[in-house]
């Protein structure tokens, strides 16, 4: 995995406190006429529920049940990926990466945060954190017990950083007592965190039974 990238955005430290800021600049935006409140809710509400993570867990469950898919995503991931449908903001240059028994994955973009938002949606905060963006590489072990997730010691933890030329997305491993499920029941067990690799798809009990 090289660290080298050519990312084309501002590379300023997240602020303190983001959440203050961006309130306060849609607070300016609005008074001065820029920006319309009832549309920015609309956007937030489309890339929160709508192009958010569903979207990811569809890509997911088919992967997971459909070999022919799962073959296209290896094969080129942006235009499998599009044949869904989800294209679009930071949803260009899609690369898949597979959970194995052998082997986990975690994405993270060290110098920004680059984000396939067509599959994921918006952003968690932590992900553009600089605790997250230098600890996932240097220690990524103790970074995933910090989200609950402890793997075995011969567990190989691959971490995959984002630019703005390639996003990634996991596969999860799919859960046991999944077989002959749809893929609507399927997408129930994927998670955003899953396909980030902080976390692990949920068990089947979790889900719609089959």
């Amino acid at each position: 995995m090289s660290h080298d990238h050519d990312h084309h955005h501002d590379h300023s430290d997240v602020p303190s406190d983001p959440a203050l800021r961006v309130k306060a600049l849609e607070t300016l935006l609005t008074r001065k006429g820029l920006v319309d409140p009832a549309a920015l809710e609309v956007y937030i509400d489309t890339y929160e529920t709508k192009v958010g993570p569903r979207n990811g867990a569809h890509v997911v469950a088919k992967a997971w049940s459909d070999p022919a898919y799962l073959a296209r995503l290896r094969q080129d991931a942006t235009q499998a990926i599009a044949e869904l449908g989800y294209t679009g903001r930071q949803g260009e240059h899609m690369v898949i990466v597979e959970n194995t028994p052998d082997k986990h994955n975690l994405v993270v973009c060290t110098l920004c945060s680059c984000y396939p938002w067509s599959v994921l949606g918006l952003p968690p905060v932590w992900y553009k954190s600089d605790s997250y963006r230098a600890r996932a590489v240097l220690d990524p072990r103790a970074v995933l017990a910090e989200f609950d997730l402890t793997l075995p010691a011969d567990k190989q933890i691959t971490v995959w950083d984002s630019t703005a030329e390639i996003r990634y997305l996991v596969i999860p491993e799919r859960p046991a007592g999944t077989e002959g499920w749809s893929e609507a029941q399927l997408a129930e067990l994927v998670t955003r965190d899953s396909m980030i690799g902080t976390g692990l798809a949920r068990p089947a009990n979790v889900g719609n039974a089959a």
